[in-house]
């Protein structure tokens, strides 16, 4: 009888051991899953930051007068160059800033049918609208990460013991706000 009370206990501590391993690993799947996901975003981002020099330059070399765009142009990437190490709030709100930015000079530059036929125009306008679909499918699949680690973190039983395992924090969305999403999304003015 006592020997199977002892094997009853020794079941019952094995199986609370490998439950607690069980959401402690699937806690740590879900984190490391949210940085490679972060760290996708980051790439797309500074390649996108890369991009804009070679843009910028390319249009002045059409449009020189319109210095107040260039210049907001270049604040805007340094801001989102900056931004990427400050989290994604920071980062969603400097490239919420830069959409805008590079908003006004494509619309400087469908003033000028020349830069618009340049084969150099057209080839960073592409890599440029092609690094901001990764932007996007990067944004989409680190918040979908955010989400099922969030969820998971929330959900009865790990939300008892994960503060303990030291997941205290949910994770930030990449996320425009509405404010933003207004911005980018109103029609960029443009006067010569």
């Amino acid at each position: 009888m006592g020997l199977i009370i002892v094997v009853v206990l020794v079941v019952l501590l094995l199986g609370l051991v490998g439950f607690f391993a069980a959401m402690y690993n699937s806690l740590v799947r879900l984190n490391v899953k949210a940085g490679e996901a972060w760290s996708g975003i980051t790439v797309q981002l500074k390649r996108r930051a890369d991009l804009i020099p070679n843009l910028v330059n390319t249009v002045k070399g059409y449009a020189a007068h319109e210095s107040g765009v260039f210049e907001k142009v270049t604040a805007a990437r340094a801001s989102v160059v900056n931004a990427v190490d400050a989290g994604p709030a920071a980062a969603a709100k400097a490239e919420g800033e830069l959409t805008g930015a590079l908003k006004s000079l494509f619309a400087v530059a469908e003033s000028y049918p020349d830069l618009k036929a340049s084969q150099n125009f057209m080839d960073l306008q592409a890599n440029l609208t092609d690094t901001e679909d990764k932007v996007s499918a990067s944004r989409r699949f680190y918040n979908s990460t955010v989400t099922q680690f969030n969820t998971k973190r929330k959900t009865f039983p790990t939300n008892i013991f994960a503060n303990m395992l030291g997941f205290t924090a949910d994770k930030e969305f990449f996320d425009v706000d509405d404010a933003e999403r207004a911005t980018l999304e109103k029609p960029t003015e443009v006067s010569f």
